[in-house]
C-alpha cells in the first residue's frame, strides 16, 4: 500500500464544522473543528443559521490544513444524515455532503457517505484503539440526542436500532436549558462541569424518570428552573445537575442490561466527556459486570475522526490506494 496517501473525513453537525485527516497507517494527522457562534441568551441555532456557517467554515479549516497534507488524498468521507436509517435528514448535512463531493470530483477520488451517529460509534472505538465485532449496545448523549442503541457491525459501518432513551428533552438539552438560564455561554456543559468541580460538598437530590429503558428530563428540568433560589451557589446547582443526570443515566442502563444479554457498552456523545457523569457512570456499572467503553473525552463530543475512520476501512476493503 502507498503509505503517503490520506484520507479525508467531514462531519457538519448543528454546533460543529469538523475535518479530520488520517493516513493510510490510522494515525492521526489533522483533527481541526470550529464551534458554531449561537447569541448569547439563545439555547441553539435554526437549521438554516448552522447551515450558513457550515459554509463559511469549511474552505477556512482547509486552507489550514492544506499545509498538514503532504501527500495525495485517495479519498474523501461525509456525514451526510443523522442516523443510517432511510429518511433520516438535518439540513445541516448538506454542507459536508455538498463539500465532500466538489472535494471527490475535483480529486478524483471515491467519496463515501456515513451518518453522524455511526461517526460518533467509530470515533469512540478509534479513540480506545478497540473495535467490537459482535453485536453491542452503545449509548448516545449528546446536545440533541440521548438514546439506547441496539448496534450491529455490517461491514464498514453499522445496523443501529433505537431500544431506549429520552421521551423528552436530551442529556445535553437538560444541561444548556440550565446553563443559558444561569447566564452561561451556549452550549453550556463546559462551564458547568468548571462549577461543579469546584463544589465539594453533597449533591441536592433533584427528582428523577426513569422507567424501564426511557428516561424522562423535563420533569427534572422544570424543577430545576423553578427552585434555582434553594440551592446556595451556582457551583452546589452544577454539581447536582450532573450528580442528578449521571445517576438516571447509571440506573437506566443497569435496567437495560436486566432484560438484555450484552457484553459490550459503548458509551458516546458531548455529554460522555463530563468527568462527574463518567465517573458515576464508572462506579455504578462496573459492579454490574458491564463491560463499559467510554469515548476519551476529545473525541465524545462532535468531530469527523470517526467519519475519516470509515474512509479509511473502505480504503482498505476496496484497495483503494
Amino acid at each position: 500500500m502507498n503509505k503517503e496517501g490520506y484520507v479525508l473525513g467531514i462531519d457538519t453537525s448543528n454546533y460543529t464544522t469538523s475535518i479530520a485527516v488520517l493516513d493510510l497507517e490510522g494515525k492521526l494527522v489533522a483533527d481541526s473543528r470550529i464551534l458554531l457562534s449561537v447569541r448569547v441568551g439563545d439555547v441553539g441555532l435554526r437549521q438554516s443559521e448552522a447551515l450558513f456557517q457550515h459554509i463559511k467554515n469549511l474552505p477556512n479549516i482547509m486552507e489550514e490544513l492544506k499545509s498538514k497534507i503532504p501527500g495525495k488524498i485517495v479519498a474523501i468521507a461525509s456525514a451526510t444524515a443523522p442516523r443510517p436509517v432511510e429518511g433520516s435528514y438535518m439540513p445541516v448535512f448538506m454542507a459536508a455532503k455538498s463539500y465532500g463531493q466538489a472535494c471527490s470530483a475535483l480529486l478524483g477520488v471515491p467519496f463515501f457517505e456515513f451518518s453522524h451517529q455511526e461517526g460518533h460509534i467509530e470515533a469512540g472505538l478509534w479513540s480506545l484503539k478497540t473495535a467490537i465485532n459482535e453485536e453491542f449496545i452503545a449509548l448516545h448523549i449528546s446536545g440533541g440526542t440521548t438514546e439506547l442503541l441496539r448496534v450491529l457491525p455490517n461491514g464498514v459501518g453499522y445496523e443501529i436500532d433505537i431500544i431506549g432513551g429520552t421521551t423528552d428533552l436530551s442529556a445535553g438539552q437538560f444541561i444548556d436549558r440550565i446553563g443559558v438560564k444561569l447566564g452561561l455561554p451556549f452550549p453550556s456543559g463546559p462551564a458547568l462541569e468548571n462549577l461543579a468541580k469546584e463544589w465539594k460538598g453533597e449533591a441536592i437530590k433533584l427528582p428523577a424518570s426513569v422507567k424501564g429503558s426511557e428516561i424522562s428530563f423535563s420533569g427534572p428540568e422544570t424543577h430545576l428552573q423553578r427552585s434555582l433560589d434553594a440551592f446556595s451557589s451556582k457551583e452546589e446547582l452544577a454539581y447536582s445537575l450532573f450528580e442528578s443526570i449521571g445517576k438516571s443515566l447509571a440506573t437506566l442502563l443497569t435496567n437495560t442490561w436486566m432484560q438484555n444479554s450484552y457484553r459490550d457498552l459503548l458509551i458516546v456523545g458531548g455529554v460522555a466527556a463530563n468527568n462527574q457523569i463518567r465517573a458515576i457512570l464508572t462506579e455504578s456499572l462496573r459492579p454490574k459486570g458491564i463491560y463499559t467503553h467510554l469515548s476519551i473525552p476529545r473525541y465524545s463530543s462532535d468531530n469527523a475522526v470517526g467519519i475519516a475512520a470509515f474512509a479509511l476501512k473502505k480504503v482498505i476493503d476496496g484497495k483503494i490506494f
